[in-house]
């Protein structure tokens, strides 16, 4: 079973080696209704804390400032849309000017900026000036401005590889939990002066967390619970898919090819989970992309089914996502992020006599990301 929530899980983790080299963040993403057209679009937030020890009253940029001796150190607010007028806008904090409450249930207040488990608010407002002169921003011009409340209905749960003694020996590079791989939100966002209506239902809404000392590549991220199913003909309005990963490391050693994946179709669980030895999971994945569009290719099994999933999701409505790793280095220049894919997901069941077709199901607002570091 995946489906487990665990909001141990969505505290801040940033202690012992990982308070020294170690980043922590919190992701939202769903889609809100133009207030005056009707037109739906997609959003992203997310809250990004690097180094906490070596905090100052101010941010600290580390190498991406040209002071190779200073780690970087900071809280980042990200928020953005995706689509044709996409955006990625990036607001920082100096750790030691914002409130963390580091236990369930967690809290983050960065200057106007808040979030929890329930709710999060928070503005961001970057001009053309300052995005030119800040690289070190690695920011876009824009302005956004929401009010939500949160309400995680569907968790990916990995198990006991992000489990209290796998944390506590801080074993992973990278870890990654979905207490909301379906969520609920319901406010408003304000993008570039244009309110947009976020209403339950209609939001096909995601949160997971992610933390660690390092990032992986490649690095893999596919998420949608806007499902129609071809067999049943009909909205799926109980079921998400989730998958993460991609060269995991665990106390020093890559593990290449591993995904965390789960799919859940109207209450029944479908679980690809690698770590999870028992059940025969095993999995294949490829992305590439074309001057115009990038693609993925999924392919997970385990003893009992088998689900195969292709996506894809045109450039010109992604953004290159920007992150810094906990020691100073930008390794991922090149990471594909959006939230505007579209998929096929086709799910057999192993019987007896052979496969056996469970669904055949088209996907959108799919969330997704692909990136290797340069040079790998």
């Amino acid at each position: 079973m995946f489906n487990i929530h665990d909001e141990k899980r969505d505290r801040f983790m940033l202690d012992k080696s990982f308070a020294r080299k170690g980043y922590d963040w919190w992701w939202h993403s769903f889609t809100g209704i133009n207030s005056k057209t009707g037109e739906e679009k997609s959003f992203f937030i997310e809250f990004f804390v690097i180094n906490p020890k070596y905090g100052k009253k101010y941010p600290v940029f580390g190498q991406t400032q040209g002071k190779r001796n200073d780690k970087p150190s900071y809280v980042m607010i990200k928020a953005g849309a995706w689509g044709e007028d996409h955006a990625e806008l990036n607001r920082f904090y100096g750790v030691k000017k914002v409130i963390i409450k580091p236990k369930t249930p967690f809290i983050i207040k960065a200057g106007n900026c808040f979030l929890s488990e329930k709710e999060t608010c928070g503005i961001i407002k970057i001009s053309k000036e300052g995005a030119a002169r800040h690289p070190e921003w690695m920011s876009d011009a824009g302005e956004m401005e929401w009010k939500l409340n949160i309400e995680k209905q569907i968790a990916y749960n990995v198990g006991y590889g992000a489990g209290g003694i796998m944390r506590n020996l801080q074993a992973f590079d990278m870890y990654w939990h979905a207490e909301g791989m379906k969520t609920q939100y319901s406010g408003w966002v304000k993008y570039n002066g244009t309110v947009y209506n976020v209403v339950p239902n209609k939001c096909y809404g995601y949160a997971d967390k992610n933390w660690g000392r390092d990032f992986t590549s490649p690095w893999l991220w596919l998420s949608s619970d806007k499902l129609y199913s071809r067999v049943r003909n009909q909205k799926l309005d109980n079921s998400v898919f989730d998958i993460g990963g991609g060269r995991p490391r665990v106390f020093g050693i890559a593990l290449d090819g591993k995904l965390l994946g789960g799919l859940f179709l109207e209450g029944k669980e479908y679980d690809y989970n690698f770590s999870k030895i028992w059940t025969g999971a095993r999995q294949r994945f490829s992305s590439w992309e074309t001057e115009d569009k990038v693609y993925w290719k999924v392919w997970l099994e385990n003893r009992k089914s088998l689900t195969q999933i292709n996506v894809i999701c045109p450039k010109k409505e992604m953004i290159l996502v920007n992150y810094v790793a906990p020691d100073g280095s930008k390794k991922h220049d090149r990471l594909w992020n959006g939230g505007t894919g579209k998929a096929l997901i086709k799910v057999y069941e192993k019987k007896r006599e052979g496969l056996q077709l469970v669904d055949l199901i088209e996907a959108e607002n799919v969330g997704c990301e692909y990136g290797e570091y340069a040079g790998s």
